[in-house]
């Protein structure tokens, strides 16, 4: 059936195309799978094998486990993959893997037995001339190989592997509707964003008896500018949970998600270190759910960290908005000091520090928006770790700490603002800090040079708090 406004030749593009859902061993019993010398080389890596099964072994008591999608262009006799040649070429892999296995000792289920047997005989053997493509084929074979042929990869794994993890498979037989289909689907005009698909996977974390809250807790999530988004995972929540960790922060890319991947509550092992999180997650829903909060209306939040275990699911969400609030009230676009710190404001030079920071003319060259974050970025992380406490002690030093970096150059890039953390890192003295004074009387250097009109009232601070000769 097809719209009243659709034309006749969206009508047959319609007709040509097919979507259904099948398992894993069906896709690899196609004889008619092809990968096209024009796809790109084989790319992924021991990292994404490991995902995948760690991906089957989370969720093997599902009755189903949706891996993705695929998209075919079905020309004559060959079903030519378009997208999702990285993932089937792995499904290959470890099929031969499983095969491998069945042979060296055979399975006790003949039912499993017999589908690794057809695979072997009908199952695809593709060529590759790349040698990046050969490399990691290879590799990735010894990986998935090292996986299944462990004691605790069970029969259940294989059966759940070959029967229950699913592929969409989309076929068209116009190769450029093919290929505009893929572009749709994956990117709507625009390549998916990390916190995308970060959004998807932390929905499917839910725990079942949070689902009656899964609607109001991603409300706020659902309500946001995507670019604002963007901005509070990029620029605040990556690079300060990497600084602290002492890892480069550059780009924010879709292979920096598993960062903000954690442990799921109801399924996690007890393992020792989990048990502080288990305690505080029932303790917080517990008191809140009481009656006598109907009574006081106190409520209390969970307590997030920056640098915390993620807490995958409906947590997660409520991290996300926790720090949306707070950055809004700490960053450079919207800083209140009065707000922040409340009526007895800021002393010492921190209140002359945030009012230069907030009006001189060069603030938004690229080179000193990088600064500027690096600032920030420093003062969120003290702020999270230690509320207000010394707080205009704390402003100085990361001022100090910050700005001295735009002071010894003339053209400050992301690479110049990553590198001078990792080898200036005061993250990671905060992170090992158990008091403020840990981190306020850390030294740092006095800086010397020649004056310039663009960061003349930077400098006039530094000379005023004596770190200027």
């Amino acid at each position: 059936m097809t719209d009243l406004g659709m034309d006749a030749k969206q009508a047959q593009q319609a007709t040509e195309l097919s979507s259904t859902i099948i398992s894993v061993y069906d896709l690899l019993m196609d004889t008619a799978l092809e990968i096209p010398q024009y796809q790109r080389p084989y790319k992924w890596t021991g990292k994404h094998i490991n995902q995948l099964f760690s991906d089957i072994v989370i969720h093997k008591d599902k009755s189903a486990y949706r891996l993705g999608t695929i998209v075919f262009h079905r020309e004559g006799e060959k079903n030519n993959i378009v997208d999702g040649q990285q993932r089937t070429i792995s499904l290959l892999l470890a099929a031969r893997a499983l095969i491998q296995r069945s042979k060296e000792k055979k399975l006790e289920r003949k039912d499993l037995q017999e589908r690794l047997l057809k695979l072997e005989q009908v199952m695809v053997n593709p060529s590759f001339t790349s040698e990046i493509s050969q490399k990691n084929i290879h590799s990735n074979y010894l990986e998935v190989a090292r996986i299944v042929s462990r004691a605790d990869f069970t029969e259940a794994h294989i059966d759940f592997f070959l029967n229950k993890c699913q592929v969409v498979a989309v076929g068209l037989t116009d190769v450029s509707e093919a290929f505009q289909f893929f572009d749709s689907q994956n990117a709507r005009g625009r390549d998916l964003e990390p916190h995308d698909l970060l959004k998807a996977y932390h929905l499917r974390e839910f725990s079942p008896r949070d689902e009656p809250l899964k609607v109001a807790t991603v409300a706020r999530w659902e309500n946001s500018d995507t670019k604002e988004l963007a901005t509070l995972f990029s620029q605040y929540l990556y690079r300060i949970r990497n600084w602290s960790k002492g890892a480069s922060a550059r780009y924010f890319s879709k292979d920096d998600s598993d960062l903000f991947k954690g442990v799921n509550i109801d399924t996690v092992a007890s393992y020792p270190y989990v048990e502080q999180l288990r305690i505080a997650h029932h303790f917080v829903d517990n008191y809140n759910g009481q009656y006598e909060r109907q009574i006081d209306a106190r409520k209390m939040a969970f307590p997030f960290h920056l640098d915390q275990i993620i807490i995958n699911g409906r947590r997660f969400f409520e991290l996300i908005s926790h720090y949306q609030s707070k950055v809004a009230r700490i960053s450079a676009e919207s800083w209140n000091g009065y707000e922040l710190v409340g009526a007895a404001g800021l002393d010492g030079y921190a209140e002359k520090i945030m009012d230069v920071l907030n009006s001189y003319p060069a603030r938004t060259r690229t080179g000193d928006c990088y600064v500027r974050a690096m600032f920030d970025c420093l003062l969120i992380y003290y702020i999270d770790k230690f509320g207000h406490a010394e707080l205009s002690r704390a402003i100085e030093k990361i001022f100090i700490w910050a700005y001295s970096l735009r002071l010894q150059m003339q053209v400050v890039q992301l690479a110049s603002m990553d590198n001078y953390v990792l080898a200036n890192n005061l993250f990671r003295l905060i992170k090992d800090a158990t008091r403020p004074a840990d981190f306020i009387n850390h030294p740092l250097k006095s800086l010397t040079g020649s004056s310039s009109t663009k960061t003349g009232s930077i400098e006039a601070l530094f000379k005023a708090m004596k770190y200027y000769e």
